[in-house]
């Protein structure tokens, strides 16, 4: 069902000083930040020969990312996405083997225009998963 890795998630306390890093010491190709209200954050894509790296910083004060920066100061891994083909019929298959889908479980528009969703941890593994349909 799953398909290729589309990126690992990084919760960052500076945004700023953190796309400096990827891109003067790592020397990776850095996007611009990119604000995005539905998910409560400000988001920053590495490109990467194959696949992304995306930096994930608050925005506003409800962000979820917030949550997880009180949690660990130094920020860190927050989630991996991967591909599907079908999002509705991926959420289908997973909710009738016992995964739970986060928030209203219908797919929101994400940070690439793309119908993403994500799956509780607890029910992989203490690994929040994303889905984005390709």
């Amino acid at each position: 069902m799953i398909g290729r890795l589309n990126h690992v998630a990084i919760a960052v306390p500076d945004l700023e000083a953190a796309s400096h890093q990827y891109a003067a010491m790592l020397g990776a190709n850095v996007g611009a930040p990119q604000d995005e209200p539905d998910h409560g954050v400000t988001v920053v894509f590495i490109e990467l020969p194959n696949t992304k790296i995306e930096l994930l910083y608050p925005l506003g004060e409800n962000s979820p990312i917030q949550g997880f920066l009180d949690k660990n100061p130094s920020g860190g891994i927050h989630h991996v996405c991967y591909e599907v083909e079908d999002i509705g019929a991926a959420s289908e298959r997973l909710k009738s083997e016992g995964a739970r889908v986060l928030g209203t479980g219908d797919p929101k528009i994400g940070a690439h225009g793309k119908p993403v969703l994500f799956l509780h941890p607890k029910d992989f593994n203490g690994c929040l998963i994303e889905l984005e349909e390709v």
